[in-house]
C-alpha cells in the first residue's frame, strides 16, 4: 500500500545540533571502548532483526540507536498487511548488512509502547536515531518506496549523527541456520512460482500483472488464502495509483451523498492505514443510500474486508455495523 509521510523532512527538528553532537560522542565512545577491549564489534546476521518488548526497549532500541538507526516494525499476528510488509523489512535489514537494525514489536503484547508512539493503525513503521523517534510510514508500502525511505534515513544517520552502522560477521552461524537450510530444502508448492511472480510485480508497482498472477492461482485453487488476500491488495493499489489524493479528499468532504466519492476516499483511507475510517465511511454510505448506490458501497466494503483479512477484529466490528444498517 502507498505509505504516508515517506519523506525525511520531519527529521530536521529531531536532529538538533545538541542531539547530533551527543549522538556522535556516544558512538565514538562505544567504538573506542570496543577497540580498547580488542573486539571487532561484529554481530551475527541474526542480530539485524530482533524482537523487542517493553522491558528491553531501552537497551535494544534507545541505546542501540546511538550506534545505528533502528527501524521499528509495529505488527500483530492478526494483521494481514503486516504479513506482507514484515518479510520485506526483514529481508532488507539483512540486505543492508548492518546499516540499520530492524526491531519488531508485537502491539498486542506491548500496548504501552503502542500508546507512547501514538499508533493508530498497523502496520506502522518508525525509526529511532540517536534516541530520537520519527515516523516513517503507516500501512504496507511498495519495496521501491521502502528502499528510498531507508536510504534517506541512513543518510541522515550518517551526516547528522555520525552513525556509520554496525559490522556484521557473515561467517557467524546462527542457531537456526540448520533449520533454515532444511526449510529451503522443502519442495516448493504447486503455486509458489506464481505467488512469487505476483509479489515481484507488486514490488515493481505492476499491479495488473500481480492481479493476473493471483487470479491464475485462484482459478485452480479458489480457496488459496494468500492469493485471495494478494488479489484484493493488488486491485486496491491499482485503483489508487495515480489518484489526486487532495482532490479525492475534497470531493468526499464536499459531496457526502456522492457514493463514488466516498468509495474513492475509503480506498485512500485503507491504503493510508486508517482502517476504521475506511470501514466507517462505507458503512455510513450504505446506511444513507439505496438501490445501486447502496450495493456499490456494500460490495466495495466487502472487498476491503478481503484486504485486511476476516480474522481482524476491525473487520468483525465492521461486519456487525454493516448488518445493523442493512437489516
Amino acid at each position: 500500500m502507498q505509505p504516508r509521510n515517506m519523506s525525511m523532512s520531519g527529521v530536521v527538528d529531531l536532529a538538533a545540533v545538541k542531539a547530533a553532537g551527543e549522538a556522535k560522542a556516544k558512538a565514538e565512545q562505544a567504538r573506542a571502548e570496543n577497540a580498547r577491549q580488542g573486539g571487532t564489534g561484529a554481530v551475527p546476521p541474526s542480530s539485524l532483526v530482533i524482537d523487542v518488548d517493553e522491558a528491553g526497549f531501552e537497551r535494544d532500541v534507545l541505546q542501540r540507536s546511538t550506534e545505528v538507526p533502528v527501524v521499528i516494525d509495529f505488527w500483530a499476528e492478526w494483521c494481514e498487511p503486516c504479513k506482507q510488509l514484515s518479510p520485506v523489512l526483514e529481508r532488507l535489514a539483512r540486505e543492508y548488512n548492518g546499516r540499520f537494525v530492524l526491531a519488531k514489536i508485537d502491539v498486542d503484547a506491548n500496548q504501552m509502547l503502542m500508546q507512547q508512539f501514538g499508533i493508530q493503525g498497523i502496520p506502522a513503521v518508525f525509526a529511532v536515531v540517536a534516541g530520537q523517534a520519527l515516523p516513517l510510514f503507516q500501512g504496507a508500502a511498495p519495496e521501491t518506496q521502502i528502499r528510498q525511505t531507508l536510504d534517506q534515513l541512513i543518510q541522515v544517520g550518517e551526516e547528522r549523527f555520525g552513525l556509520t552502522g554496525i559490522a556484521v560477521d557473515a561467517g557467524a552461524e546462527d542457531a537456526g541456520d540448520g533449520d533454515a537450510e532444511r526449510e529451503a530444502a522443502v519442495p516448493e508448492g504447486p503455486y509458489d512460482a506464481l505467488l512469487e511472480a505476483a509479489v515481484q510485480a507488486l514490488d515493481a508497482n505492476d499491479f495488473p500483472a500481480a492481479a493476473e498472477a493471483y487470479r491464475s492461482v485462484l482459478s485452480d485453487d479458489p480457496g488459496n488464502t494468500e492469493a485471495k488476500l494478494g488479489l484484493a491488495q493488488a486491485e486496491l493499489l491499482a485503483r489508487v495509483q495515480g489518484m489526486d489524493q487532495a482532490q479525492v479528499r475534497k470531493d468526499a468532504a464536499d459531496r457526502p451523498a456522492d457514493v463514488a466519492a466516498q468509495i474513492a476516499a475509503a480506498d485512500l483511507d485503507l491504503v493510508g492505514g486508517h482502517v476504521e475510517d475506511a470501514f466507517g465511511r462505507l458503512v455510513e454510505a450504505v446506511r444513507r443510500t439505496a438501490g445501486d448506490d447502496r450495493e456499490a458501497a456494500r460490495v466495495r466494503l466487502l472487498e476491503l474486508f478481503e484486504v485486511i483479512g476476516g480474522d481482524d477484529p476491525r473487520v468483525t466490528a465492521a461486519r456487525s455495523a454493516l448488518a445493523r444498517v442493512l437489516f
